[in-house]
């Protein structure tokens, strides 16, 4: 077992006393747990702790890690350039991880940036670690903006290097849980921030990791937490171990959450494997739905893998239901992977001969031509939910009052610069939202004048 310990903390710069200049008095519980971490880190003696924090160099698909033999950090950007760090990076423990990474097919290594310094995602629990305990080799893991899957499996490759080397290491996972707490904070109040943060703590108390996978994302994003991809690492990296957790501290008191966690594996347990369960369970789950899906899905989706695996166009089948091969409309293909959208591509009015057509041609696009996204690859296929939006006439409205998000999509159109909208997708909860963010997506500012359109769709699931 080369993982002696994990930890889950916080970092706010205030907490360093040089920075908050007396304001840190405010989150003492915080301090004092911190405190107790650095103590426990110190008598583990670890030769390596691993860090990974949300505000070292971030890539969207790709995870960076410590690059070259030493780095460098002060607080000089919070006003105290006197609270420095020079660290040394434990290089062979990289190359392990980077190795496993690759082995699993995750993007993950040095590549990238290799001249920033020190961020205080790291910088802050370094702080009381090294107060406590100079020794021991560093690693700095940053996060990206793969599935939270992909977190985890990156966590386990951490704790395999970690094991293949023999190192002694400690996990620290850092992140600040909500930064929606109370009205008087620096990004004020919202509804999922304390329920976020209540439900984190739990799942932290009783290690159950499993449950980190259900956090939505859209209702992280509106809690504005920025550490779950951190804790899904550390998660990761003590995956099929038992594990004694204890909640050492939390606070709201400046708005922002501050969770303070321990967990010591106990042992192999085969019980707690638990990106193994959800993959088994989702594979059940996609292969249930792609057994009830319709004829629009399931053209689509033959179309998409056709396309991915051959590289040519999909011949339509013969045997496709006259509504499809006898009428022409506008479509939308949806592809999401374990719940992130992964393409959607789609047409506002026909532009070919029949739906079927369109809906074929439209999957294809989703799947390779969005410029969002990487071409969709051969083994992401089993993974994918796929949905399609049939569209109905669009029709001019005068104002936004005759929208509703659940049953209008909507068009926005200044000159030459079109954006659409479809209706009923998660996290768009106004017909204000739902207009900025079509206006987003054809460059339109917020001032410009647009004329609106209304339309509504066939869901097919």
């Amino acid at each position: 077992m080369s993982i002696l310990a994990a930890f889950l903390v916080p970092h706010p710069p205030m907490i360093v006393p040089a920075v908050g200049k007396g304001s840190q008095t405010q989150i003492e519980a915080t301090t004092r747990a911190y405190e107790q971490v650095a103590e426990e880190i110190a008598a583990l003696r670890p030769e390596t702790i691993v860090i990974s924090s949300p505000h070292t160099i971030l890539y969207s698909d790709y995870f960076h890690l410590s690059p070259g033999g030493t780095a460098r950090g002060s607080f000089a950007a919070f006003g105290a350039p006197e609270v420095r760090f020079e660290e040394t990076y434990d290089v062979p423990l990289v190359e392990a991880i980077e190795a496993r990474a690759r082995d699993r097919g995750l993007p993950a290594g040095t590549l990238g940036e290799r001249d920033r310094a020190l961020d205080h995602g790291v910088m802050v629990p370094l702080y009381f670690i090294r107060q406590r305990y100079p020794e021991g080799r560093l690693v700095r893991v940053g996060l990206s903006g793969l599935d939270l899957n992909d977190h985890y499996a990156l966590g386990q490759c951490i704790a395999r290097a970690a094991e293949e080397t023999g190192r002694r290491v400690v996990y620290v996972a850092s992140g600040d849980l909500s930064h929606k707490l109370q009205t008087y904070g620096p990004y004020g109040y919202a509804p999922e921030g304390p329920r976020y943060d209540a439900r984190l703590m739990d799942v932290c108390a009783r290690a159950a990791f499993g449950e980190l996978f259900d956090f939505d994302e859209t209702f992280c994003e509106k809690a504005a937490e920025c550490g779950h991809r951190s804790f899904v690492i550390m998660a990761g990296a003590l995956d099929g171990q038992a594990v004694e957790a204890r909640a050492l501290s939390h606070q709201d008191v400046t708005g922002v959450g501050y969770g303070v966690c321990a967990f010591y594996p106990k042992g192999p347990d085969g019980a707690r494997r638990f990106l193994d369960r959800r993959l088994a369970e989702l594979e059940a789950q996609l292969a249930a739905q792609r057994d009830s899906s319709d004829a629009y899905v399931r053209l689509a989706r033959r179309a998409l893998e056709h396309y991915v695996l051959h590289r040519e166009k999909f011949p339509l089948p013969d045997d496709l239901p006259a509504a499809m091969t006898g009428s022409r409309a506008g479509a939308f293909v949806s592809i999401h992977k374990f719940g992130r959208l992964r393409g959607c591509i789609g047409t506002i009015l026909p532009v070919t001969g029949s739906l079927a057509r369109e809906i074929a041609d439209n999957a294809v696009s989703a799947a390779v031509r969005d410029p969002r996204f990487d071409p969709i690859r051969p083994e992401e296929l089993p993974w994918l939910e796929i949905s399609v939006d049939v569209l109905g006439a669009p029709e001019p409205i005068a104002s936004p009052a005759e929208l509703d998000v659940k049953r209008y999509g909507v068009i926005v159109t200044n000159g030459r610069r079109r954006g659409l909208l479809l209706p009923d997708l998660e996290g768009v909860d106004t017909v204000a939202d739902q207009i900025a963010i079509a206006r987003q997506k054809a460059g339109i500012g917020p001032e410009e004048p647009v004329e609106l359109e209304r339309f509504e769709v066939v869901r097919h699931t």
